[in-house]
């Protein structure tokens, strides 16, 4: 059982031999995609408040040096995403931040809102209309927290980062692998597709890696949910010492992933933290939502790569370059799934992966919901970055 999993009563079931297979799997037992993916999106810190404090974090700022995000600012940065062909908007902040801090708690109420996540609601309805999907990572949530969520987003995530107890995870309010583990299975709950991922070099053994990803695939094969498993590697930042990873050490754990997880599962490195061109041969098959407008805000220091060097990336590795919309094309519906695509089974707790305002955002008739359509055939010119 892993760390605080009987507190949520998850039961996820990791073999003793699968975690030995996967440990003896390297470079040479995983082939090459046939094909690279990425995301074009801009990147939305609605709050820096967070009720963490993770050693290896910079996104979090201390309790009365947060702000809010106004609707207006919101409204001003999708508009100028859509502007530049983009098709996400990335939604983040820290765990509960109106819990901790009380500033973000009146901000949201002097707003006529009753909680953060009441507030994200509305901002993603501000995506929808100015023509991007939202995609959504608020920390930790509830099954029927995702189902207030769900319908206006095309897709959501959190990072699990390790099944380990680690000190990276310390402190008065720390983080648990049963917190992370029950909001991936409530998620597969209320049929939302998923991006997780684990967090290599914080303290984690091989063994935890293993394990952890043993856990997506349990889940995923429970719930059909999970799209995405990030291989993130730890970068040194002001807050922390932690030593990047070595290459050696990310291409084991990449081809680790490859042979863990379904085909169906994407298996992505962030492309502005990792030596990506140097790990495609491992199995890397996404490079992520990248911005051509905005920072990463959880890396600061480290900026996001222009998306000729995807191209470039895609080109040393010998395979084409798509852009992909949040969602995978699996989750869509008939109506807008390419050929060639299979759709996903359907989720538990309904027919559709995906709900009406994202469906009908992709539905509707103006230059947005042509664009996103567009992405998803891949036959505009907006699909590809020029090569």
């Amino acid at each position: 059982m892993f760390p605080g999993a009987d507190e949520y009563g998850v039961d996820v079931d990791v073999a003793d031999d699968a975690v030995e297979r996967l440990l003896a799997v390297g470079p040479d037992d995983v082939d090459a995609p046939e094909s690279l993916s990425f995301s074009r999106n801009v990147f939305l810190p609605l709050t820096t408040a967070c009720r963490y404090t993770c050693t290896y974090c910079t996104y979090y700022d201390v309790p009365g040096e947060a702000t809010l995000m106004s609707l207006d600012e919101v409204r001003d940065v999708v508009q100028m995403g859509a502007d530049a062909g983009c098709t996400e908007a990335l939604f983040t902040f820290g765990d509960a931040p109106d819990e901790r801090y009380t500033e973000i708690h009146r901000q949201l109420d002097e707003w006529g809102y009753d909680d953060i996540l009441d507030y994200l609601v509305a901002a993603c309805e501000v995506a929808l209309d100015e023509g991007l999907l939202p995609h959504s990572n608020p920390g930790d949530l509830t099954r029927e927290q995702f189902e207030s969520l769900a319908p206006v987003n095309a897709s959501m995530g959190v990072m699990l980062e390790t099944t380990a107890d680690v000190d990276a995870h310390a402190g008065n309010r720390r983080k648990t692998p049963g917190q992370r583990l029950n909001t991936i299975r409530a998620a597969g709950e209320e049929g939302v597709p998923f991006t997780t991922g684990i967090l290599v070099g914080i303290g984690e053994s091989w063994r935890d890696r293993a394990e952890s990803l043993l856990a997506i695939r349990s889940l995923h094969e429970e719930y059909g949910h999970v799209q995405e498993v990030i291989v993130q590697n730890v970068v040194p930042n002001d807050r922390s010492d932690y030593e990047r990873p070595s290459i050696e050490t990310m291409r084991r754990v990449v081809s680790m992933a490859r042979v863990a997880l379904p085909e169906e599962i994407s298996v992505q490195v962030p492309p502005n933290l990792s030596e990506a061109a140097s790990l495609v041969d491992c199995g890397v098959d996404d490079l992520g939502g990248v911005s051509p407008v905005t920072d990463d805000y959880v890396n600061p220091e480290y900026a996001w790569p222009a998306l000729q060097e995807l191209a470039d990336i895609a080109d040393e590795a010998g395979v084409p370059l798509r852009e992909r919309l949040p969602v995978y094309a699996r989750f869509l519906p008939d109506e807008f799934r390419p050929p060639g695509a299979d759709a996903a089974p359907a989720p538990r707790n309904r027919e559709s992966w995906i709900r009406d305002p994202i469906a009908d955002r992709l539905r509707d008739d103006d230059v947005h919901s042509r664009r996103l359509r567009r992405v998803v055939r891949g036959d505009g010119p907006l699909s590809t970055p020029e090569r």
